[in-house]
């Protein structure tokens, strides 16, 4: 009996010692700087975690799409994570979780950026300006509007009826996430190896879905709920999303755009998609793909002549030559004033 005692304490010091490599410390001291960003899509601040261990932690974001998390790493106090904007103004919580400690939040506030550097009514948080995004996004409209010209009639997007319906759609799918669940939908077989936007992802924007110009002038933050809309035709793709670039079909780059002004009240505006070389058929050849719009004959096609043929059309009217006077030039959408 004399030695129940001791037994009993030395057992309850082992537990105690046990237990304690695996109780939790405090949660992680979070620190935003700066505690504010404009909703450009590259602006950044820096998260310092102040955490014990090896182990880096978990940052996570809401709601989603208002910014990310694009590198977490080491400091002498912890962690440090760099949490890129999105283009979306919100009030963003940053949930950080770290093994053996509570989980920890804060925020992060976005602001609309307002600024239209170009003074042509498109927002900047729209342009792509970082030349990773700009040539991603080049290389997946061009793409998606190549592809409708091989895609069979009854998988072909029901909207795609017009020149200016194909423009618009392969603008906005190539904003998109391109997932497996996209690319089914779209009827892919396959994903090609083109990276994402990183700026945004539509609809994630403060336009939500609204993504064509329709209202002249300088961008205004009012202009939010009203100068925006899904649907633009030729003629506001032309006055309103794009600017000239050139007469010169030969210094037009893939992606933009070539308008002409026909002498007709069925479709006095047209547009075609410089599409440059295929990405399906590996010839020297420069392409443009357009859709014909619907006549008295049907509902139309889409075709994809090259340049050179093009060039010699039948119909003097369609040659994109400088002396053509229905040819408006190639365009370029809003990314930013060029000198033509």
């Amino acid at each position: 009996m004399k030695f129940a005692l001791p037994i009993a304490a030395v057992a309850i010091v082992l537990g105690l010692l046990w237990a304690a490599p695996h109780r939790q410390s405090a949660a992680p001291r979070l620190t935003v700087t700066p505690a504010q960003l404009p909703a450009d899509g590259y602006a950044t601040a820096e998260l310092a975690i102040e955490v014990s261990g090896p182990t880096p932690p978990s940052v996570t974001i809401a709601p989603a799409h208002t910014a990310r998390v694009e590198e977490v790493s080491p400091t002498p106090q912890g962690f440090k994570a760099t949490v890129r904007a999105g283009v979306t103004p919100a009030v963003v919580t940053l949930s950080v979780a770290s093994p053996n400690a509570p989980p920890a939040r804060t925020t992060l506030t976005t602001v609309l950026d307002p600024v239209d550097s170009a003074g042509d009514g498109t927002p900047d948080f729209l342009r792509l300006d970082n030349p990773d995004d700009h040539h991603a996004f080049t290389q997946w409209f061009t793409y998606l509007a190549e592809t409708q010209f091989f895609q069979p009639a009854e998988l072909r997007p029901a909207e795609i009826n017009d020149c200016a319906a194909l423009i618009r759609y392969a603008y906005r799918e190539a904003l998109r996430a391109h997932d497996g669940p996209w690319a089914t939908a779209e009827h892919l077989p396959v994903l090609p190896g083109i990276p994402d936007v990183a700026k945004y992802q539509y609809p994630y924007t403060p336009l939500a879905a609204n993504l064509f110009r329709v209202q002249p002038n300088a961008f205004q933050p009012s202009d939010l709920a009203t100068a925006f809309a899904q649907f633009a035709d030729a003629k506001t793709l032309q006055l309103r999303n794009t600017h000239f670039i050139t007469r010169d079909a030969a210094r037009a780059q893939p992606g933009d755009l070539f308008f002409y002004r026909q002498d007709n009240d069925h479709m006095p505006f047209h547009s075609m998609i410089y599409l440059g070389r295929s990405q399906f058929a590996r010839t020297p050849d420069r392409y443009l793909v357009y859709h014909t719009g619907s006549n008295a004959d049907g509902s139309g096609e889409i075709r994809r002549p090259t340049l050179d043929e093009l060039r010699r059309f039948p119909d003097a009217d369609w040659r994109p030559l400088p002396d053509n006077p229905r040819f408006l030039g190639g365009r370029r959408r809003n990314k930013k004033k060029t000198a033509s």
